[in-house]
């Protein structure tokens, strides 16, 4: 319904928005360095997300498609808001549970949730069509993306801000390109170079040690 450009512009939201949510919901004191630590990461994200879309091309299909923009947009802007209440309740309940319980519960709550859109879609779906390959993906996608992930993002933020944790989402963007380069064979701009360069100096100023 959006732009890849908008898209991007609103997902690169996302560290400033942890950033206020944690000091508005968690009293976090969020210090001049992080907000700059946030402008980094923001402008990075805005310049690789440009750059990915081609500029004038992403913004000329931005205009053919026509009225559902602004739905589009709100939709995306949702995520953002999602994604840092994910960080600040993870936050919050660090404080009372352990990683590996989080993570469990997490799970679990969505096994709940997400079973019966599954049995409904599982009724006409041919399973005997997926390849063995593509199953080993599949449980390695599960483990990376429910349970790494969800252990390892609660355990750091036992030990950090959820307003300075925010600072590394915009390396999802990042590490997503250099896979592109890396694995897929893709070649970077002077535009991404200079993205990445914004986006690390967001994480550096971010997780600098401060002085007491």
């Amino acid at each position: 319904m959006t732009s890849a450009v908008a898209a991007g512009a609103i997902m690169a939201l996302i560290p400033a928005a942890i950033a206020l949510m944690s000091w508005a919901l968690l009293g976090e004191r969020v210090l001049p360095r992080i907000w700059l630590a946030v402008a980094c990461g923001i402008a990075g994200m805005l310049l690789l997300s440009w750059s990915q879309s081609g500029g004038a091309d992403a913004a000329a299909s931005q205009g053919a498609i026509g009225s559902q923009v602004w739905l589009g947009n709100l939709l995306v802007f949702c995520a953002v808001l999602c994604e840092a209440a994910y960080a600040v309740i993870g936050k919050k309940l660090t404080g009372t549970l352990s990683p590996k319980r989080i993570s469990a519960l997490i799970n679990l709550w969505g096994f709940a949730l997400m079973t019966p859109f599954g049995l409904y879609l599982a009724l006409d779906f041919d399973f005997g069509a997926v390849r063995s390959e593509m199953w080993l993906l599949l449980v390695f996608y599960a483990l990376a993306a429910s349970v790494w992930t969800v252990w390892l993002w609660m355990t750091g933020l036992r030990g950090v801000a959820a307003s300075q944790s925010g600072i590394f989402a915009i390396m999802l963007p990042i590490s997503a390109a250099l896979v592109g380069v890396t694995v897929l064979g893709e070649t970077l701009s002077a535009m991404q170079l200079l993205a990445f360069a914004m986006a690390l100096a967001g994480v550096l100023l971010a997780t600098l040690p401060s002085r007491r």
